[in-house]
């Protein structure tokens, strides 16, 4: 028994308890019997009526805003439950009596109303609870990713990294030293203040991703090569923050920490209707110490995100191949 009840999702143990409880209390007589034919037919009709409102009308007009779907389809369900116990049960569970020969509205929504309302205002509480759970998780996940990668990249090592290039290019008098101060700058100030929007746009998303691919290519020199392309129309579209960068930052992470030669990033970013494809692949030594790269505390975190901020609207595949390391993500861009 204890298996079974396991088993059950606690929405629907919770349903069938209230159901049950409520069946009990509508058809207590104290003057009769509690419980008939008629009354376990009659209360099975609200029943139904109350699941489809609350399994079908509620998600796809409700929830969605379309308030006037909503209401016409609520009346509409209410006057086929009055039709149905009016024309149907009365008529077989009291022929000849009358009951059965008068239609009587009003009564009918007295005894209707309640039980639906009770079973709809459940799921609909149930529902806000699973929501608020829902905003919770995502408020964490996305303060965990944000200060996960303000450790990973604010940090002394890498800004250490990125000053020490410029105090050499600027040594040699390198016409790139502005450049590289103004990458530098922008980049810190998006990820410190332009990321606290829950959207933000996509151009500015890519904007960055060029400053820390171009800071992050300091690193490699003449080690290796990077591709970093860029096709269809971003313009007007959003994107969740931070999430890119970090299969970006995983490419360069994984790649120079194996290797000292031939190294070979390629980063594509293709707006594709609504949709935007990412393809990340980055060459690394089987033979050095990166561990399971899909497992990372990184990936791991963005993936949460991702399940939060894009459920049922994005897919991300990662694979392995022994010396190539593989991310395809695509994912619903919104206007």
């Amino acid at each position: 028994m204890s298996d079974l009840l396991k088993r059950i999702p606690k929405e629907g143990l919770f349903q069938i308890i209230l159901i049950l409880a409520l069946f009990i209390a509508s058809a207590y007589d104290r003057n009769g019997p509690a419980i008939t034919m008629s009354k376990i037919f009659f209360y099975i009709n609200y029943v139904l009526a109350a699941l489809f409102i609350s399994y079908y009308i509620l998600p796809r007009f409700f929830y969605k805003k379309n308030y006037k779907a909503f209401f016409v389809s609520l009346l509409g369900v209410i006057a086929w439950v009055v039709i149905i116990e009016e024309f149907l049960l009365e008529k077989l569970f009291f022929a000849g009596t009358r009951k059965a020969l008068h239609i009587a509205i009003i009564p009918c929504l007295l005894d209707v109303l309640p039980i639906i309302i009770i079973l709809v205002g459940f799921k609909f509480a149930w529902d806000a609870q699973q929501k608020q759970g829902e905003l919770e998780r995502l408020n964490t996940a996305v303060a965990e990713s944000r200060m996960q990668f303000l450790k990973s990249q604010i940090n002394p090592h890498f800004l250490f990294n990125n000053l020490n290039n410029l105090y050499a290019y600027s040594l040699e008098n390198s016409p790139k030293t502005p450049t590289i101060i103004l990458q530098l700058s922008s980049l810190l100030r998006y990820m410190l203040y332009d990321c606290q929007a829950e959207l933000v746009p996509l151009e500015k998303e890519i904007k960055s991703l060029r400053d820390f691919i171009h800071l992050q290519e300091l690193q490699i020199e003449d080690r290796g090569d990077v591709q970093f392309k860029v096709s269809g129309a971003t313009s007007g579209w959003q994107i969740a923050p931070l999430i890119l960068i970090v299969f970006i930052e995983n490419c360069f992470k994984h790649s120079t920490s194996s290797q000292t030669k031939d190294i070979a990033i390629d980063i594509e970013l293709r707006v594709v209707d609504q949709q935007l494809v990412m393809e990340c692949s980055n060459s690394y030594s089987t033979t050095s110490n990166t561990q399971n790269l899909s497992n990372s505390i990184g990936l791991k975190n963005v993936k949460a995100r991702l399940d939060l901020l894009y459920p049922n609207s994005h897919q991300l595949t990662i694979q392995d191949a022994g010396q190539i390391y593989k991310v395809q993500l695509a994912l619903e861009l919104q206007k």
